[in-house]
């Protein structure tokens, strides 16, 4: 059995001490892939960012707050693992400043300076074993597979599950798994937990020694 690695849930950067930027995510999908993997008999390491659904007991969770704070645990486990699913949705920018006082209104319009933040899957698979695999998860809202398969080819991953906005915070989800060829390998639709259990299934067919 394997020891998988599991990003689940938004991060957050904050602007000032009580305000963030941040996205839509709310665990589910990691959620229930830790449930689907840990069925099978692996073994599962959850790195989650602030969420209210409840992972399983069964697994190892990580809570972290900041994209920042995700990578640096995930650099710190990921050698100990087989492979990740990528299911976080990490923020992708950051306050160039972050403000040490709460941003009082003036009423007058104020700019935000935004830097990117550390792309965390890119980042392990610079520095992956080749006993490791790697699968991430693109949400796009144009050009879906091209991007969804540029991201694949720019993280190093072994497959790329494609969806859209609309799984942000819902029951269901819709995807495709896409291969390095650019090929479907799966077209999926249905719970979260349904869509959970394939990609498992891809997962130990394809890539599980």
């Amino acid at each position: 059995m394997a020891r998988i690695l599991i990003t689940s849930g938004p991060t957050r950067q904050y602007l000032d001490p009580v305000r963030y930027l941040t996205n839509g995510s709310s665990g589910r999908m990691g959620k229930a892939l830790a449930d689907a993997a840990l069925a099978l008999g692996h073994e599962v390491v959850i790195i989650s960012g602030p969420v209210l659904v409840e992972y399983p007991s069964e697994a190892e969770v990580i809570p972290v707050v900041s994209t920042e704070d995700l990578l640096d645990a995930a650099e710190r486990v990921f050698p100990t693992c087989d492979g990740v699913i990528a299911a976080a949705a990490p923020c992708d920018y950051r306050p160039h400043r972050v403000e040490s006082q709460k941003i009082a209104k003036t009423g007058e319009p104020i700019t935000l300076h935004l830097i990117e933040t550390p792309d965390v899957i890119a980042t392990l698979g610079q520095n992956r074993r080749d006993d490791q695999w790697m699968v991430g998860f693109a949400l796009e809202t144009e050009d879906q597979r091209f991007r969804a398969l540029t991201k694949l080819e720019r993280k190093s991953c072994d497959f790329m599950v494609l969806n859209g906005p609309e799984a942000m915070d819902a029951a269901e989800n819709s995807v495709e798994i896409i291969a390095p060829s650019g090929d479907v390998v799966e077209a999926l639709q249905g719970s979260k937990r349904d869509v959970a259990e394939a990609i498992l299934r891809v997962i130990q067919e394809r890539l599980l020694r």
